[in-house]
């Protein structure tokens, strides 16, 4: 099963552009993206192949630790992690909007 992943760490210091960058081209190959510039923490969304929820948290986690380490980001705890599946995110995408409109 394939899951999305978002995973944070923080860290001592504020983050450039450039390490951010490099970050995501770190990522890049895990269908990744990176967050971080101007903050004292450093993020990516990693897509994984997993058979739950906890194992697909764990694989992205050593990836983006790897990732951080490629980048030469300082190694910091991670403070996020959490990860939806796709048919989990299909099935928001499926369902009505509750906005309690009906439209005219």
């Amino acid at each position: 099963m394939r899951w999305s992943v978002g995973i944070e760490a923080e860290c001592d210091s504020v983050l450039t552009v450039e390490q951010v960058v490099e970050l995501a081209d770190a990522v890049a190959g895990s269908d990744g993206i990176a967050t971080g510039i101007g903050t004292t923490r450093y993020g990516a969304q990693l897509i994984v192949e997993a058979e739950s929820r906890e194992a697909a948290i764990e694989v992205a986690t050593a990836q983006f630790r790897r990732a951080a380490a490629t980048a030469a980001l300082p190694q910091g705890p991670i403070v996020r992690a959490e990860a939806i599946s796709e048919a989990e995110d299909q099935a928001e995408f499926d369902s009505p909007a509750e906005s309690g409109s009906s439209g005219g």
